[in-house]
């Protein structure tokens, strides 16, 4: 009577892990979507001020968020047929899986948060210098384009303000024809208005371009390293989940080798 209760007691206990997993799967493969979807809005969103950036960490994190993003939507989907086919050796390989990506997305995590803490100094030391030195420069219409659309979307103008670009290699060749700042710091934007610099016609008094585009790339980093580091717990349970019911199938096909 008690070995029947017991029986019964496990299959219970296997029916209910079963479900639960596949309801997990589910939840992990939307995560991985929202996963996915965090990375390529981090590059689509003002991607173009990446070229303003001295290192590459910030892109390389958003491309470690979408690759696993996409992984997660794969072995997801991979989990709930292991799941419901019940073999042990599709859930160890579904649980390999899952190690493999808490351990991408912890990377990202981790980068995310190395780099939040030296973006500051990173943009003080090199965004003043790719704007003075690089903007309107042969070869170099990538950055003149990124800071236009940095200084025209942050209404700003310079690096620190708009004093900045009278030290810059643009302002003090003839090809800016009398212009104090470039075009792109006005707030209106028409052909030669940088030859203005009165507060009503730039952006003067709103602040440098450093401290906004810090803020902007901070809260990116901080949304990125929190997604990583979210789903990675989330998966560290999945893991659990999968290696107790490995072990819960492994159990039932000792029973029923014994009782042969």
């Amino acid at each position: 009577m008690g070995s029947l209760y017991k029986d019964e007691q496990d299959n219970w206990n296997t029916v209910c892990l079963k479900y639960l997993l596949f309801v997990f799967n589910f939840l992990f493969w939307m995560g991985g979507g929202v996963v996915m979807g965090v990375g390529i809005w981090t590059l689509v969103d003002k991607g173009e001020y990446l070229s303003l950036l001295a290192s590459s960490t910030f892109a390389v994190s958003a491309y470690i968020l979408i690759l696993a993003g996409g992984l997660v939507m794969v072995t997801g989907f991979l989990g709930c047929c292991a799941v419901i086919r019940e073999q042990r050796s599709c859930l160890s390989t579904y649980f390999s899986c899952l190690l493999l990506i808490f351990l991408i997305e912890l990377v990202a995590g981790v980068l995310a948060y190395v780099y939040y803490q030296s973006l500051s100094e990173e943009l003080k030391q090199h965004l003043s210098k790719t704007m003075t030195e690089n903007y309107a420069q042969p070869g170099k219409e990538s950055i003149t384009h990124s800071v236009d659309r940095l200084q025209q979307d942050f209404k700003c103008c310079g690096s620190n303000n708009s004093f900045d670009w009278a030290h810059s290699v643009y302002i003090m060749s003839p090809k800016a024809e009398k212009r104090l700042v470039p075009d792109s710091c006005c707030k209106t934007t028409t052909p030669q208005c940088g030859k203005r610099d009165h507060p009503s016609n730039i952006y003067k008094v709103e602040g440098g371009c450093i401290t906004k585009l810090e803020q902007f790339l901070a809260d990116h980093l901080l949304i990125i390293g929190a997604v990583g580091i979210g789903v990675a717990c989330l998966q560290l349970v999945g893991a659990v989940l999968t290696a107790s019911f490995i072990y819960l199938l492994y159990k039932e096909e000792e029973e029923d080798f014994s009782d042969v």
